[in-house]
């Protein structure tokens, strides 16, 4: 009864505030693409900009109390830094990155929330965001609109029981796409009433954008065959009938020209060039065969793992089961069948790895704060914290803080959001231990080649 409630809820949307909304003439279809994210609602209003502007007074008392006396222009800034948002590049307007924005001032949510971040001091459209505290800005949302006397929509009411993300810089964001889903038949058109689906709560990061063009199988578990369609799902809310996914289908073509045209970020600090050369010949005898061979002649296996070998969180394979995959095969989104989809992949895909010094936190799940970390199983912390927007450049990664375990006296849920504990379910570090046969010297030369991808 209660799953029926909250997948009503996610389904049941307000309608006001979508336009109709066009890109300038033109304009490549990658060009349109990136123009359609940052300008066109495909969703339902999040929140006004009266909303967004009184959030930080539901925030913990000692974060009100530090921002309290200043300059709205500067609280404004650190209302973006808490909830993990960025300016656009380029731009000189107050709208983030992340977020549609109306004449009105209404927020949609769009594609940037989760794949638009900064990192080095560089805001990059496609990067993980790795700050987005999604979870906390929906609960911000609905005590601010409350205590302001503004409407709840059902995003509000469904967040009270539907988990956002269980840590700051990852969502449940698996689980939207199949709670979605599950509500359609295999035209897209919405169903009156269907049982609940299994929900396997559980947190992602967001995969690099300037992979997909490497790719010919989606998600990490490459499950289904890369297409426009493939991006769909995360729009199929109520308000969005076949009639409206038809019209939004050439839109969804550019925002796919737009994810092919993307290219990794450059290292912006210094490497030692012969380390790096050493470096790559570790790379070519260790990691190549999984992760594909970078320079003049690049070359991607898009090889799967079998879980049982890589010894990764498994939870998010399991999440999905045989019979949401199979029916996603069956469905509008798949063309019935003409895209393939794999129904037990078995494992996780050996992600790309170029840009791959801006992507940290590492695994799928985000566990890993460092690629030190990542080829040094001693360097995994239990518990961590990023502590500042710098730029590890000799772990390779976040700037953080180890715990054995989240301090007590952290109590308010927004602040213990910021440690990421890989105790919990789907949050495990363990895994991907094949540098263990490396010898440290040729980790230090690994670490530095992997700068140069």
């Amino acid at each position: 009864m209660r799953w029926s409630l909250v997948t009503l809820l996610i389904l049941s949307c307000l309608t006001s505030g979508i336009q109709a909304q066009e890109p300038p003439a033109n304009l490549t279809a990658a060009e349109r693409g990136y123009w359609f994210i940052l300008n066109k609602p495909y969703l339902i209003p999040d929140f006004d900009n009266e909303t967004f502007e009184n959030l930080w007074q539901s925030w913990p008392v000692e974060e009100r109390h530090r921002i309290e006396s200043l300059p709205p222009e500067v609280r404004r800034e650190e209302i973006f830094s808490y909830y993990g948002l960025t300016n656009r590049p380029g731009e000189s307007s107050e709208k983030p990155l992340q977020y549609v924005v109306n004449e009105n001032g209404q927020y949609y949510m769009n594609c940037f929330s989760c794949h638009g971040g900064e990192v080095a001091g560089r805001v990059i459209p496609g990067l993980p965001n790795s700050n987005y505290a999604l979870q906390s800005l929906t609960d911000d949302v609905r005590t601010t609109k409350l205590r302001i006397g503004k409407p709840l929509s059902s995003r509000d009411l469904s967040s009270i029981f539907f988990p956002m993300g269980g840590s700051n810089g990852t969502t449940n964001a698996v689980m939207f796409g199949v709670a979605l889903e599950s509500y359609r038949d295999h035209d897209m058109n919405l169903l009156s009433f269907r049982s609940p689906p299994k929900l396997v709560h559980h947190d992602m990061e967001a995969p690099p954008w300037w992979h997909f063009k490497k790719r010919k199988y989606l998600y990490i578990d490459g499950f289904v065959e890369k297409d426009y369609r493939a991006l769909i799902p995360f729009v199929l809310i109520r308000e969005n009938d076949r009639e409206q996914l038809d019209e939004w289908e050439s839109d969804f073509k550019d925002i796919y020209a737009y994810l092919e045209s993307i290219e990794a970020p450059k290292y912006p600090f210094n490497i030692d060039a012969d380390l790096a050369r050493a470096g790559e010949l570790v790379f070519d005898n260790n990691c190549a065969e999984c992760h594909g061979t970078y320079g003049k002649t690049d070359t991607y296996p898009q090889r799967t793992i079998p879980i049982e070998e890589i010894g990764t969180d498994p939870v998010r394979l399991q999440a999905l089961s045989r019979e949401h995959r199979a029916n996603y095969g069956k469905s509008w989104l798949s063309h019935y069948g003409a895209r393939k989809v794999k129904e037990d992949p078995g494992g996780y895909v050996a992600p790309p790895l170029d840009g791959i010094w801006a992507s940290a936190p590492y695994f799928h799940n985000g566990s890993v704060p460092t690629l030190e970390g990542v080829l040094s199983l001693e360097k995994r912390p239990e518990v961590w914290k990023k502590e500042s927007l710098e730029y590890d450049t000799n772990a390779v990664g976040i700037t953080f803080s180890a715990f054995d375990h989240i301090p007590d006296e952290i109590t308010a849920p927004a602040l213990r959001r910021r440690y990421f504990d890989t105790s919990k379910s789907g949050k495990s570090n363990t895994g991907h231990d094949y540098p263990e046969m490396i010898s440290q010297d040729d980790k230090k030369a690994l670490l530095e080649y992997l700068k140069t991808l």
